[in-house]
């Protein structure tokens, strides 16, 4: 006698969830309870224009968006090793992103210019992560950390024929060590300092943003700066007048690194729908001709709230 399902063909296994997607599904839960409890910030020059996706021998690095300009000089950092300044490249990738919202985070929660840090580079990197990181992840940040020190950097503006600029270096101190033992922890002092004029600059235009989501989008330089353009961008749009923004005008601002625009539509579309997992409420069209943005309300509805944790990474 046949048992029930003897007959049944055999179905293929379950796809397997990475990493990525558990991330973005337990985000989007989180957030779905309501407005986080965490936040981190990013600079509105920055949510509009965006540093380098990948390591470039340029020295010099510039991005307009609209009446919105971006500058990043490379700089040079004094090495005990070397007993010398050493060139710095300019800062690169998803980790010196989260890199500067650490530290924006950190300025914001603790209203100075000079932000308290913890006594390791593995501490601040846990911080960063929210887990033990691994050798590799101490190396790309302490580099990032360190083009970030070395680096100039420029935010200007042009509002009704005036052109309004910050300039100079986004840490103004930060203490390093570098052990010649292999294994031994990469040690700094007690603080970094923030120019004072990035941190007034920043007080004036940092955009909040939920902490779960930059989690979330981690994995992919291309994705916070979507996530950080979308929630600074789309609570300016008019309800009445959505805003096209034909392909070529998206590759200009976000496809550095790739040459076809076929290409970069396909990768924009996958990263797109990525950061509407953790931001819903978002409204943006895709389609062949380009991406069309409306309304909607941001990630987060006001920048402080009484009680409310202002974290970093």
């Amino acid at each position: 006698m046949k048992k029930i399902g003897d007959s049944l063909p055999d179905l293929p296994p379950p796809p397997k969830i990475t990493p990525t997607t558990r991330r973005l599904i337990e985000a989007s839960a989180y957030l779905a309870d309501g407005e986080p409890d965490e936040l981190t910030f990013q600079h509105s020059v920055l949510c509009q224009t965006a540093m380098p996706y990948r390591r470039t021998p340029d020295r010099v690095w510039e991005r307009q968006q609209g009446a919105v300009f971006l500058q990043i000089q490379a700089g040079s950092l004094l090495d005990p090793l070397e007993e010398g300044f050493v060139d710095q490249p300019l800062p690169f990738g998803e980790k010196a992103r989260l890199v500067m919202m650490h530290l924006n985070a950190e300025a914001m929660r603790q209203g100075s210019a000079t932000i308290e840090v913890a006594d390791s580079m593995t501490a601040f990197v846990r911080d960063l992560l929210q887990r033990p990181p691994n050798a590799r992840e101490l190396n790309v940040v302490r580099d990032q950390l360190n083009a970030l020190a070395g680096a100039t950097i420029r935010l200007g503006m042009i509002q009704d024929g005036r052109a309004i600029q910050s300039q100079g270096p986004i840490v103004n101190a930060l203490d390093l060590w570098y052990p010649a033992e292999p294994g031994q922890r990469v040690l700094w002092g007690s603080n970094i300092r923030l120019s004072e004029e990035y941190f007034a600059s920043l007080t004036r235009h940092a955009v909040p943003l939920a902490m779960e989501a930059v989690r979330a989008l981690s994995h992919s330089a291309m994705a916070l700066d979507v996530y950080t353009w979308l929630a600074q961008r789309l609570h300016r749009v008019s309800p009445r007048k959505p805003v096209f923004i034909p392909w070529p005008a998206v590759h200009e601002q976000f496809g550095h690194g790739y040459k076809r625009i076929r290409a970069f539509r396909a990768f924009f579309q996958k990263v797109a729908k990525q950061v509407l997992v953790v931001y819903p409420d978002a409204k943006i069209d895709v389609d062949g001709r380009g991406v069309t943005l409306r309304h909607s309300p941001p990630p987060i509805a006001q920048r402080s709230t009484p009680g409310r944790r202002l974290t970093s990474m």
